[in-house]
């Protein structure tokens, strides 16, 4: 027991700091520090490489420090205008599909939460399926065709707007976040059940409602396979697409071009390094806004008593 006291200081607050600083505390932090490295320093990479120069970047000198900077590649990308449409227009469905996907999570997940719903386990069942098994490739393709969604930007929103794992997730913490008396409580006062939804649920779920938000938003913004294989248009492109055939054409041919019509004065590894810069950054951008929703605890409160 005085072992124990002599390893912790009493805050002011009532907390404790340890005052020993272990080997397995050190090994564990040197872990933590090496795995951060190897998601920043990629990154950090990228960015240098498409500000440097042409001459920097073939010679191999640039590792995460860019020299001799300049913004060539990104002004070719801004005067082509092709990624630059294909960002815009790449928003515009991440939007869409998210603000659709979560009314279709929230209105599978708080029916399926609630005991009283006559049939629960087997409608649970049934939207839990598509899980476990999808028909494929070919199937879904001939079923899009027959639906008259190719070259459509609706192919690239409907087909995913459900997500059984989201709408798991948003089940389960409905009912082990939201209590059972604040809904008993609504129903004396008169409420509905989308009253209930919409004026008690809701604004109790943020942290939830953030975190699938941002699981949408990603999943769509960096996934391409649907693009690949429903659209040909070049105006329907998302951005993800535009950049996988850069990138492939660049690993064929040593070459990479944006369009015809406009000259291109960088490399293709530096002109490669400002397309995924260009297309990562906006997400990045997106999460310090969610972050504090995933930690936050609003129900702290919610019930007295």
């Amino acid at each position: 027991m005085a072992r124990k006291e002599k390893e912790f200081d009493t805050i002011n607050d009532g907390s404790h700091a340890i005052r020993k600083f272990t080997i397995a505390d050190f090994l564990m932090i040197l872990l933590l520090v090496v795995l951060c490295l190897t998601c920043i320093l990629p990154f950090v990479h990228l960015a240098a490489k498409s500000i440097s120069s042409n001459t920097a970047v073939m010679a191999k000198s640039v590792v995460l420090w860019p020299k001799g900077i300049n913004f060539d590649a990104y002004q070719s990308i801004f005067q082509d205008g092709t990624l630059v449409h294909a960002f815009g227009y790449s928003v515009l469905v991440v939007l869409i599909f998210t603000f659709l996907g979560m009314v279709a999570c929230t209105c599978a997940a708080y029916p399926l939460s609630k005991k009283r719903l006559k049939g629960r386990l087997f409608f649970t069942f049934l939207l839990m399926f598509p899980m476990y098994f999808s028909a494929g490739l070919i199937p879904n393709y001939l079923l899009m065709k027959d639906l008259g969604l190719l070259n459509n930007m609706w192919v690239l929103i409907l087909p995913l707007i459900y997500a059984p794992y989201n709408m798991l997730i948003m089940k389960s913490y409905f009912q082990s976040s939201i209590p059972d008396s604040l809904e008993e409580a609504a129903f004396l006062d008169g409420a509905n059940n989308l009253q209930i939804l919409f004026r008690v649920v809701l604004p109790l779920s943020k942290p939830i409602l953030a975190t699938l938000s941002l699981f949408y938003a990603v999943g769509r913004w960096n996934a391409y396979a649907d693009n690949k294989y429903y659209i040909t248009s070049e105006g329907l492109k998302l951005i993800q697409y535009k950049l996988y055939q850069l990138v492939a054409s660049a690993t064929e041919a040593q070459t990479a071009t944006l369009s015809e019509a406009i000259e291109v004065t960088s490399t293709p590894e530096v002109l490669q390094s400002a397309c995924i810069m260009f297309t990562t950054i906006p997400i990045i951008l997106v999460y310090p806004f969610l972050q504090k929703y995933f930690v936050k605890g609003v129900m702290v409160g919610a019930v007295k008593g």
